[in-house]
């Protein structure tokens, strides 16, 4: 027997404005609401179904700084170049965490600031 990763949680300020850009990014949808809180994941999934959910719970202080977690996000269908100017379209914008340059991904942060990577595979469209 083993456990299996079903959500992540990412704390903000904003759930309905974050979900409306990590909808955007990854293809999810809202699949659940807790009172502030939101849950993203695949459109006609269900909870532990393989697809890893998205839980964006609503604080007044969500934890800033480097994190020792982030999200990787790969293009799905197109090259990084396109998706990079997709997802900065959509309101993400470069991090600069160190980086010298010669990395194969690109970091960006969201909307409120939490880094993730857009690496540089395409895995497929979905």
């Amino acid at each position: 027997m083993a456990c299996r990763i079903t959500e992540l949680v990412l704390e903000c300020r904003d759930p309905d404005r974050l979900a409306e850009f990590w909808c955007a990014v990854l293809g999810y949808e809202v699949v659940l609401r807790e009172g502030d809180d939101l849950e993203l994941g695949p459109p006609g999934g269900r909870f532990g179904d393989g697809a890893v959910t998205l839980v964006l719970a609503r604080t007044d202080n969500p934890r800033r700084g480097r994190l020792p977690l982030h999200l990787d996000v790969s293009p799905a269908g197109c090259d990084q170049e396109t998706e990079l100017a997709r997802l900065t379209d959509l309101g993400a914008r470069p991090a600069d965490v160190g980086q010298t340059g010669e990395e194969s991904w690109v970091v960006l942060q969201d909307p409120e600031g939490n880094e993730f990577c857009l690496l540089r595979t395409d895995v497929g469209a979905a």
